[in-house]
């Protein structure tokens, strides 16, 4: 089994990658190629999730002994995977010099103050958006953390029932 998830590791490595290199260059294109390229990193992005989910359920296949240094392993590859997406969404919003240019006309210095308030307006979203995300990661590991805890509730009242079974029988022994 962890010979498939060590195969899904190589493989992430490899997309991810790729992937940097591309989202590297979408910021310094503009038109069709930009957009045939941003397809092209979503279509790759959405590859490894499919690769995270499947190196998810090996996890969960491993012997228990084994299971926490692959987890380990499992949610760094998390994290780089939403640095990804992070960069993957600021690349697309970032204009290159030119098409800058080209919005704002050649008269930039005019509407420096629009550029400001553009780029503040653009900062306070992607801070909105990294906030929305953690909570949304805490509210996931919170359910997790409920739902281990609903999978491990029933075998403790089931071995405290026994427990008070065996003292019920030793004082009823004892007499």
């Amino acid at each position: 089994m962890s010979s498939d998830f060590e195969t899904y590791e190589q493989d992430f490595g490899t997309i991810t990658a790729e992937l940097t290199n591309k989202i590297g260059r979408i910021p310094k294109l503009s038109g069709e190629e930009k957009t045939q390229l941003v397809l092209n990193v979503d279509k790759q992005l959405e590859e490894v999730r499919e690769l995270l989910e499947q190196m998810d359920l090996e996890v969960r296949e491993i012997p228990v002994q084994s299971r926490a240094m692959y987890n380990s392993r499992l949610k760094s590859y998390k994290q780089e995977m939403e640095k990804l997406e992070k960069d993957f969404k600021r690349s697309r919003i970032a204009y290159s010099d030119e098409v800058r240019n080209e919005l704002l006309g050649d008269d930039a210095g005019s509407s420096e103050n629009q550029l400001i308030k553009l780029r503040e307006e653009r900062a306070h979203l992607l801070d909105n958006t990294e906030k929305l995300e953690r909570s949304s990661r805490r509210l996931e590991a919170g359910y997790q953390i409920a739902v281990e805890t609903d999978n491990i509730s029933p075998n403790n009242q089931e071995q405290k029932s026994q427990d008070a079974h065996r003292s019920h029988l030793k004082k009823i022994q004892g007499h």
